[in-house]
This record gives C-alpha cells, structure tokens and sequence, in this order.
C-alpha cells in the first residue's frame, strides 16, 4: 500500500472540500482545507483520501477528520449526526435521545435501537404514563398527550425494535441495522415535536394575532 502526501491547498487537488454537517454548530457545509495541514493519499484502487477541514461557520470553526473514496465520503470525526430540534424537550428525553443518534452516527446501530426505547421510557416517564412494563406505559400514554393514531400505532413498534436489539431472542424485525434505526429515529423525531413542540408553535401563532377589541 503506497500513501503519498497531498497539500489540500494546491491547485490540482480534486476533491479537496468536503459536505457535511457539523458536529458541533450542526450547520451543513462545504468544509474547508486546513492551511499547511497535507492530505494524505493511500493508493488503493479506488485511492482514499484523508486529512482535516474546518467548519465554514465564523462563529465555530470546528475541525474534522475525515476519509473520502473518489468524491464520498466514507467516515468523518467526529461524526457528523442526524439533526434534532430539541427545543422544549425535556432533558432526560434530550439525554436518552442524543446518545441514539450519537450511536448511530457510530454505526453503533443496537445500541442506537436501545436509547430509542430509553427516550420513550423517559417520554412515558414525563408525562406520568405508567404501567407494569413499556407496552402498557406507551396504551397509558395515549390518554395522557394528544397524537395522531399512526404515531400512537408507532410507538409500539418503537418498543419492538428497541426490545429486538436487546434481547436476542426477539424476532418481531429480521435485523436491526442502520435502517431501521434511522426510520426509528425520525419516527421518534416527529413524535417529541407532536408532543412538546406543537402546543408552543401554536402559541406563538397565536401570539401574532391583533388584540381583540
């Protein structure tokens, strides 16, 4: 295996920035190269290319690491996440949920399944919906928020999949892998907006309305 070094900066660099979001301000970007910092080319077929940019935000400037194979990138470090609008959220939901996606974002894809079934745990918790076990929190749930049917219907699965990743002896999912996590995760994400961002929404909504008279 051959590597050569390549300064990012050089004209006939291809390839040199690199898209994604920023783990840190997680704005999405073309990073930029890293003045007098070289790339590294290993010659494998196809080459691979890695070095460090920095976030194109003024007020972050984060640096990553990062792996590119002809223009995809193949990993990035840290690793870029799904984004999530935590606003209202309490923050043992908030805790339960970022540790989902940041084991996704690790391709860490039971452990992600797993905090899935934390968050709902924590939701149930929150909103005092109790029972013997998960199944019968997420029916008491139901009477304690306002959701859609589908997402009610949803969360169940939810408490599958979370329950397949921990026990081994599950088989409600053939696998649990990036994508049912990444399904899981967006379901939990339109989830925790019905139930702690849309009440504020309408709020503010409201707020802009003339006074009545």
């Amino acid at each position: 295996m051959n590597i050569i070094h390549f300064n990012s900066g050089q004209a006939e660099s291809p390839s040199a920035r690199v898209s994604l979001r920023c783990p840190a301000c997680r704005q999405r970007g073309i990073f930029e190269p890293v003045a007098n910092v070289n790339d590294l080319i290993i010659l494998n077929t196809p080459p691979i290319r890695t070095g460090q940019r920095y976030c194109p935000n003024s007020d972050c400037g984060a640096v990553v690491f990062f792996a590119l194979e002809h223009k995809t990138l193949v990993v990035s470090y840290p690793a870029e996440q799904i984004d999530f609008d935590a606003t209202n959220v309490p923050v043992a939901v908030i805790s339960a949920f970022k540790e989902a996606i940041t084991s996704h974002s690790n391709q860490c894809f039971v452990a992600a399944a797993i905090m899935v079934r934390k968050t709902l745990e924590e939701l149930c918790r929150d909103r005092s919906a109790t029972g013997t076990n998960l199944k019968t929190r997420i029916e008491a749930l139901g009477t304690k928020v306002v959701l859609p049917k589908e997402l009610l219907d949803g969360l169940d699965d939810l408490r599958l999949l979370g329950n397949d990743a921990a026990h081994i002896e599950s088989q409600e999912y053939n696998q649990v892998g990036q994508e049912e996590v990444e399904i899981g995760i967006e379901f939990t994400k339109e989830v925790l907006k019905a139930v702690y961002q849309y009440s504020a929404l309408l709020t503010r909504l409201r707020g802009l309305k003339k006074p009545t008279t």
